[in-house]
């Protein structure tokens, strides 16, 4: 080979050298498809909403059982009386509200709650769940002592004595229902002591 053809050769080289490294590189990937980035507002797809299924009447593991079932594991229940009571064996108590409609499309975060009774008691009208007290004392006549304890503040001083004159121990407050109360429905809490009087469920009120 002469030293021109050589020459000519090694230049051929070099620049087909230069030509492969400033070419840019290959992101397709061994499937020459290249991956799109995923927007914002793509976080919540199809698959994140579900159907809320009708649980009314169900008992409550049941309820909480369809629930899961249908994509909903933010599962709540309370008392639907307004007595407070834990629902602390799902079995032995029956759902009769919730709080997202039946047949509602919802977020499977959206949390559940549904309001329960005992086997052997009735649904009530409306679901007697009790609210915080927003400012002014609520009527806490017919509820349960716990339920009036839950709904004042944390740092309330309250005096529960029984009402029937037995001189009893409140001891577990939803079995006792509240009669009297002091001060009266509609007063402004402004820290003041809180008094009942109440009497088991089951008895009258004097």
């Amino acid at each position: 080979m002469s030293r021109r053809t050589l020459a000519c050769a090694v230049a051929v080289v070099a620049v087909l050298g230069t030509a492969t490294a400033c070419r840019p590189a290959d992101t397709t990937g061994s499937g020459g498809t290249t991956s799109t980035a995923t927007s914002p507002g793509d976080g919540k797809a199809d698959g994140d909403r579900k159907t809320v299924p009708d649980v009314v009447g169900m008992g409550l593991q049941s309820a909480q059982d369809a629930a899961q079932a249908a994509g909903f594991h933010r599962l709540t229940s309370h008392d639907s009386l307004g007595r407070a009571r834990m629902q602390i064996l799902d079995r032995d108590w029956k759902v009769c509200a919730q709080n997202v409609e039946a047949g509602a499309v919802r977020a499977t975060d959206t949390e559940l709650d549904f309001g329960a009774v005992k086997l052997d008691e009735t649904c009530p009208a409306h679901d007697q769940a009790a609210a915080p007290a927003a400012g002014t004392m609520p009527d806490f006549r017919g509820m349960s002592v716990k339920a009036a304890r839950r709904a004042l503040d944390s740092g309330t001083s309250i005096r529960v004595d029984d009402a029937s004159g037995a001189h009893r121990f409140v001891l577990i407050e939803s079995n006792w229902q509240v009669c009297t109360q002091n001060p009266v429905a509609g007063t402004k809490l402004t820290g003041r002591p809180v008094a009942l009087t109440a009497v088991k469920y089951g008895e009258s009120c004097p």
